[in-house]
């Protein structure tokens, strides 16, 4: 944990000359996050079920691509081990920040730190995940940096609202009284 706050450290550093969001949006922000991130986490759950489903489809046609490839030209076709083992590896991390955003649901609804902390957490992974995902066959350097794009993005709306979650919920104010009617 000492390296994350190290990079936490030098990404607030970064982001602090840039301009700051009203109050009123920053609060609006820290309570819609924690949907947010239950939002996220679910799709990112769903997005793993579904590779992982394609990666066996592919494997079935693969193999019997191969058998007739190998047949009539004595070559293999397909995904290789490297490939197979990038594609298992983006499916864990996925699998792993949808956790972590689902984790950190309830801590958020408490603006608690912790909560904070996890989304900041999984905005890391999700930055290995688009160095993970440079080596896909067929992603390549543009994908990665369009993930980092929205990933300095989602650090820069974090950081905004970093000061709400420190375990203490506004307090709603009171309404006004009703006139008495005489």
């Amino acid at each position: 944990m000492e390296l994350v706050k190290k990079i936490e450290t030098k990404l607030e550093e970064a982001f602090k000359g840039l301009p700051e969001f009203p109050k009123s949006s920053k609060e609006t922000l820290a309570q819609i996050w924690p949907w947010m991130a239950l939002i996220a986490g679910i799709l990112q759950i769903a997005a793993a079920w579904a590779l992982w489903r394609l990666t066996r489809v592919v494997d079935a046609i693969n193999q019997i691509a191969t058998y007739y490839s190998q047949y009539y030209s004595t070559q293999n076709v397909g995904l290789s081990t490297y490939d197979k083992t990038v594609i298992y590896l983006g499916i864990i991390m996925l699998i792993v920040d949808a956790v972590i955003l689902l984790m950190a649901f309830s801590p958020l609804r408490e603006r608690s730190r912790k909560g904070w902390d996890l989304l900041f957490l999984g905005a890391l992974i999700n930055v290995a995940y688009s160095v993970v995902s440079i080596f896909i066959n067929g992603r390549g350097v543009s994908s990665f940096i369009m993930s980092l794009i929205g990933s300095a993005i989602g650090f820069y709306l974090l950081f905004q609202v970093k000061e709400k979650f420190n375990g203490k919920k506004p307090v709603a104010k009171p309404s006004a009284p009703a006139p008495k009617a005489d």
